[in-house]
C-alpha cells in the first residue's frame, strides 16, 4: 500500500497497545502533538483534535481516521483508558 501518510511507523507502531482518550500535554511546556500519520495537531484547544488513540505512555497519537484506515494493517490493541493523567517518560532526543 502506497500512502503519503505512510513513513516508517511500523518501526515503533505496528502491534501497539492503543487506548482512545481525550487529548492532554505529553509534559510541562508542550501544547500539542502532531497526528503519527496524517500530522493534524491534537490540542486542548485550537487544534484539529481534541481526542483520538494514543499509545499506553500517551506519548504518540493517532486521529480516529488515521487509525480507521491502518488499524488492519498495523494490528494495533486496544487497551482501556484511565481518567488518570498519563504519567511522563522522558525519552532521549
Amino acid at each position: 500500500m502506497t500512502d503519503w501518510r505512510l513513513h516508517g511507523q511500523e518501526r515503533y507502531l505496528r502491534q501497539a497497545e492503543l487506548c482512545y482518550r481525550t487529548y492532554e500535554i505529553y509534559r510541562k511546556g508542550w501544547d500539542h502533538d502532531h497526528c503519527e500519520f496524517c500530522q493534524g495537531k491534537f490540542a486542548i484547544q485550537g487544534g484539529d483534535f481534541t481526542e483520538g488513540y494514543a499509545t499506553a505512555d500517551h506519548y504518540r497519537w493517532i486521529c480516529k481516521n488515521c487509525y480507521m484506515d491502518f488499524k488492519d494493517i498495523f494490528d494495533w490493541k486496544i487497551i482501556p483508558s484511565d481518567d488518570r493523567p498519563a504519567s511522563p517518560v522522558i525519552r532521549a532526543q
